[in-house]
């Protein structure tokens, strides 16, 4: 009989108690068992997942790959019996692990947490800060929320926000260097960007008396990977940056920041997506926090 799942079952144990001897003693598997269904995977995919040694198992790249879609498959199969033996609806429970950039979480997911802990205090939330855009799939995560478009056709994506980007400054930089009045008042100001996209050395305009589009070369001193990043330095003072909006909301209310160019603004959006791997029966803690999000975020 075709038993994959056992045999991923069995493969997961071993890495996790990190032997044969010590998965075995957990499952009631000799050794041996636990070798044997391991070299079974390997033969029929035709590939090393596990590196033996007299110390440790190491995983092999596609050990690796192996093990988070075993963990993935594992979950479902877990979440689809607690599904069917519980009724309709599954309670949501379990680890649920978030991978959210630094600015966007800090400002609008934290705040939010203990309202859905309070919700779902079977959950345990796993909240990873981070603006590098990771492979879900790779890291394990469930659940990544995402900045501009989507790249990857495996996930699925539901919208939480949309934000314009606008270009802001602080009065103090605008004190001393003056506030441009047309895009081409750019050349003589420090203009700081983004890293990631060669096409963000271009900002996008409008004419505000034929509404045409246009761009406008920009530069400057500074370049980083984050909006979180760029508002800290305007701020402080060093330039000028276009960014989106959630992330200095409550800075253009308090007047720490100010909105330039404001007739230029092409109205551009910047879409914030939760992204997951998409599954007829999805995980209840995953589908719980999507909704929540989804419900909160755009109030």
């Amino acid at each position: 009989m075709d038993n994959r799942a056992g045999e991923m079952d069995v493969f997961v144990a071993a890495v996790d108690a990190g032997s044969f001897s010590a998965a075995g003693r957990k499952l009631g598997l000799s050794p041996s068992a636990v070798s044997k269904l391991v070299t079974r995977i390997e033969d029929r995919l035709g590939t090393r997942l596990l590196v033996r040694t007299t110390r440790a198992l190491q995983l092999t790249p596609e050990g690796e790959a192996y093990l988070a879609r075993a963990r993935r498959i594992l979950s479902e199969i877990d979440e689809t019996e607690r599904a069917l033996s519980s009724g309709v609806r599954a309670v949501p429970r379990g680890r649920l692990r978030v991978s959210v950039s630094v600015g966007f979480g800090v400002l609008h997911i934290l705040p939010l947490v203990p309202e859905f802990l309070a919700l779902y205090p079977e959950i345990e939330l796993d909240l990873s800060l981070a603006d590098e855009v990771i492979d879900l799939i790779e890291e394990r995560a469930d659940i990544a929320i995402r900045a501009g478009a989507l790249r990857d056709s495996r996930l699925k994506a539901r919208k939480l926000l949309e934000s314009r980007r606008i270009i802001i400054a602080a009065p103090a930089y605008l004190e001393r260097h003056g506030a441009p009045r047309t895009p081409d008042d750019l050349d003589a100001h420090n203009c700081l960007r983004f890293n990631f996209r060669s096409s963000f050395d271009e900002w996008p305009f409008r004419d505000p008396v034929t509404q045409a589009r246009f761009s406008r070369s920009v530069s400057g001193n500074f370049l980083a990977n984050s909006g979180a990043t760029l508002r800290r330095l305007c701020l402080q003072g060093l330039g000028l940056a276009r960014i989106g909006q959630f992330h200095i909301e409550q800075d253009l209310a308090s007047g720490r920041l100010v909105q330039v160019l404001e007739d230029h603004n092409p109205e551009d959006r910047e879409l914030i997506h939760a992204v997951f791997a998409g599954h007829e029966h999805l995980a209840a803690r995953i589908r719980a926090f999507v909704d929540f999000l989804a419900e909160r975020l755009q109030r």
